[in-house]
């Protein structure tokens, strides 16, 4: 990529003595009156067709217009390819505080910055905000971009409908595969070659992306982001990423991107104090910082603010086709208390905890997408008890299709990581999920937090021997799967990898050599593939009626056993798990039907690194009452596994 030449930090006395000379364009105004008022009154539902870089005609002449909201600021210059780096003087519509200016020498390919003289005479060079792609990290020079196409044909694709199946696998895009090398970054034509395929195969229906936005520190993993307009540059160009969605699309898979929208860094080449004002953030730091991450928050209680977002939300849907959004975070928006000890917040204007302004900035998201783009998803990382995370925004919820289920993922860790022996004691960490589990429209989350920050894998958290280890995992999946609510899997948990993730490396790929490790992998392919074919998996989901405990209570052999029902007879699933390493010979299950019952997947089966046990691929069941059913089974229940039976002889 051609860099951006450094633009030497000079003194204010310096830039306010250079002859600033007004091109003939100059004056020519880009914003028109009803953009004036939409941007003021924070109500432009595309805010990025008029802020930011446009290539476009004025007065019959092609150049580039430029338009940055800085109302505070004394003066705010343009520098740039285009005029050697030398500053020019932007104009001021004080009806809505941007600066613009049409540059008829500046094309597509061009880079440029910001010099922004703050309130106090002094200059810093600024990222454009609405930058659709920028420098390569270090750098952080703005890029002149092709003109934006069109939005889709309005509404789009249907929403997606709650009954179908959602396997995501989590991904993040610098370190799952390398193949230019340990120390290059992967593109996204990369991606398209290998991680689709991949991923199709696999039998997920969904790829979610750790933040694609651009942020300078790789280490963040994207939740760190500086432009949000931007796709990272260390994979590629926009029209790349743009590649990419599509022909994950064409592979009949879908996207979903984390998105940042409860707080930024404070590199002084973004949004931090952007115009020398606490712009973007809050001036008090007991609203505006964040001390867990040591960034800024978003003043949600400004109309402009919430613009800039409202509408991030609605450009990705737009421009990149991708079709849903993860939140991040979204508990510390909700809560003005959170993570902070007591007289270091402000409460609300009824003096609580929750955050008014955040609450209505995420229901206007919802709002906006539902109207202008109803095909998209949305999903919340919210790990509290706040009401109706995804009930309908008419009806005071906030509007989210899916939450994360991060109760059932920290009950569900905590028992696998559990002595066996020891596990009669705690039944009811795998049990209390089902007590709310239709309160909300949940996702099953094993994502990226449960394996960094000095967690161990996956693997390493199950107890016992290896052996012991990867049979617990292999029970732990499908326990997930076959538990009501979406799937998510972070890459690697494929592999059973034994160690932490590692963003500066690709994952463990010859971990695959090993037979024990490429059963695991298997395991998880059959899984999404039995998963998507079976309908009681996934049809009725949301319908509390579908569930039905068969062993519940047998905590001293910590067996447990549910059906899933469908919308017919041969729908049924059945599921049994044997968490302890014995063999159980001879145990009876009620069953929901008569005949024969086939095993549709079994974790101890030797394919996928099990010992084989097991009861022939079949069994019968009589006309012998138990479990409150009709009928029953005699089974030989492998140890440390799970079993998925459907009526019939298979």
């Amino acid at each position: 990529m051609t860099t951006a030449p450094s633009v030497p930090a000079t003194s204010s006395t310096e830039q306010d003595t250079d002859a600033v000379h007004l091109s003939e364009g100059s004056a020519r105004q880009w914003l028109g009156e009803t953009d004036v008022w939409l941007l003021a009154e924070g109500k432009h539902l595309r805010p990025w067709q008029k802020l930011g870089a446009h290539v476009t005609q004025l007065d019959g002449e092609t150049g580039t217009a430029f338009a940055v909201w800085a109302p505070h600021a004394r003066q705010v210059r343009l520098v740039g390819d285009f005029n050697q780096w030398q500053p020019q003087a932007m104009q001021l519509r004080p009806e809505c505080g941007v600066w613009e200016l049409f540059v008829p020498e500046a094309s597509v390919g061009d880079w440029y910055k910001f010099d922004v003289q703050r309130s106090d005479g002094s200059h810093v060079f600024k990222t454009d905000p609405y930058a659709r792609e920028t420098e390569l990290p270090p750098g952080n020079a703005a890029r002149v971009c092709e003109p934006l196409r069109a939005p889709a044909e309005r509404g789009g694709a249907c929403h997606e409908r709650p009954d179908v199946p959602m396997a995501i696998y989590e991904v993040h895009a610098g370190s799952w595969r390398r193949p230019g090398g340990a120390h290059t970054m992967p593109t996204w034509d990369d991606l398209t070659t290998h991680l689709v395929p991949y991923a199709v195969d696999m039998g997920f229906t969904h790829l979610e992306l750790l933040p694609v936005s651009e942020h300078p520190f790789y280490a963040s993993w994207g939740y760190q982001p500086t432009g949000l307009y931007a796709p990272t540059a260390r994979h590629g160009s926009p029209a790349s990423f743009r590649r990419f969605v599509q022909t994950a699309h064409d592979a009949g898979l879908k996207i979903i991107l984390d998105w940042v929208p409860a707080h930024f860094p404070t590199d002084e080449h973004a949004l931090a104090r952007f115009d020398g004002t606490a712009l973007y953030e809050h001036a008090d730091p007991r609203e505006g910082f964040h001390r867990d991450w040591n960034t800024l928050i978003y003043n949600f209680g400004r109309f402009e603010v919430r613009n800039f977002l409202v509408g991030n939300a609605l450009f990705w849907v737009e421009q990149y086709g991708v079709d849903g959004l993860r939140v991040d975070a979204v508990a510390s928006m909700l809560y003005r208390d959170y993570s902070r000890p007591a007289g270091e917040w402000i409460p609300n204007e009824h003096g609580g905890r929750e955050n008014y302004e955040a609450i209505a900035f995420l229901r206007e998201v919802h709002e906006v997408l539902h109207q202008e783009a109803p095909r998209a998803t949305t999903l919340a990382e919210e790990s509290t008890a706040f009401a109706r995370v995804t009930g309908p925004v008419a009806e005071g919820g906030l509007g989210f299709d899916h939450k994360w289920n991060m109760g059932w993922m920290h009950d569900t860790l905590w028992y696998f990581a559990l002595d066996p022996i020891h596990r009669r004691w705690h039944h009811n960490k795998l049990t209390f999920a089902m007590m709310y589990a239709h309160t909300e429209d949940y996702v099953l989350p094993l994502s990226h937090d449960e394996v960094v920050h000095g967690k161990g894998s996956l693997l390493g958290k199950m107890a016992g021997d290896r052996w012991q280890q990867l049979a617990n995992l292999r029970a732990l999946y499908a326990w997930m799967y076959a538990h009501p609510g979406k799937k998510l899997l972070f890459m690697g948990a494929e592999l059973a990898q034994p160690t932490e993730w590692e963003h500066d490396a690709e994952l463990p790929w010859h971990l695959l050599q090993d037979p024990a490790h490429a059963g695991v992998q298997h395991l998880v392919r059959d899984l999404n593939h039995v998963y998507r074919s079976a309908p009681a998996l996934h049809a009725r989901d949301t319908d509390p009626y579908s569930f039905q405990w068969l062993v519940v209570d047998d905590a001293d052999q910590s067996v447990l056993a549910f059906a899933r029902y469908g919308h017919a007879l041969e729908d049924t699933v059945v599921v049994i798990a044997n968490l302890t390493p014995l063999v159980r010979h001879g145990y009876r299950v009620g069953l929901p039907h008569g005949g024969h019952w086939h095993e549709r997947l079994n974790t101890d089966s030797s394919h996928y690194g099990g010992s084989n046990v097991g009861n022939h691929g079949r069994v019968l069941a009589d006309d012998a009452a138990l479990h409150g059913q009709r009928w029953s089974a005699s089974f030989k229940l492998p140890p440390l596994a799970v079993l998925w039976l459907q009526p019939g002889a298979g």
